[in-house]
């Protein structure tokens, strides 16, 4: 049984990678100086008896650096994706003309950027944590092939592709943050 053990190292990296995308779904969500489609995508709207994505009510663009537009197709939605962007904590005063919500992005002060460096800095550690918990049940499962006969040097290889593997997805994450964080910082 001992010769049999191979970890699953396409399962440990696949919870890896969505621990990874996870971040960057988080790091899209916080908002730059610069304007972009992906900072609405937390936001949901009351349509017709269920919450829904502001972008199946509506096109959302980003025609200058510091604009969004929505263009809700349904007009009686308008009101209702207004109050959605008002409520979502995003800082952002939208403007109605007709169907179309204008999103004027504005500057960022210095308080406000140091504050989005420390939240992008939670969820780099969350992403990390996660990491090492796809690490922890890794070695558990080496552990427990461990004790059902694995030799000591199996048990060595395997550690050490779990460990590279953590320390591979640990700087990803660490790159990430670094980025995000000079991209909020940026004037």
């Amino acid at each position: 049984m001992s010769d049999d053990f191979e970890l699953d190292t396409d399962d440990l990296q696949r919870r890896m990678d969505g621990a990874m995308a996870n971040l960057r779904t988080e790091f899209a969500s916080l908002r730059t100086g610069r304007a972009s489609a992906s900072m609405l995508e937390p936001v949901m709207v009351d349509a017709y008896g269920s919450q829904t994505p502001i972008n199946q009510v509506g096109t959302v663009n980003v025609p200058e650096p510091r604009m969004v537009t929505i263009n809700v197709w349904d007009k009686g939605l308008v009101g209702k994706v207004e109050k959605a962007i008002r409520e979502s904590g995003l800082g952002i005063n939208p403007q109605l003309n007709g169907t179309i919500i204008m999103l004027p992005i504005p500057e960022l002060n210095e308080e406000r950027r140091r504050e989005l460096t420390k939240v992008a800095g939670q969820y780099a550690e969350h992403a990390r944590v996660s990491v090492r918990n796809v690490r922890r049940d890794g070695m558990d499962q080496i552990k427990k092939a461990k004790a059902d006969g694995m030799s000591e040097d199996d048990q060595k290889f395997w550690e050490t592709e779990v460990q590279d593997l953590t320390d591979k997805m640990i700087a990803a994450v660490d790159a990430a943050l670094e980025t995000k964080q000079a991209e909020i910082m940026q004037v």
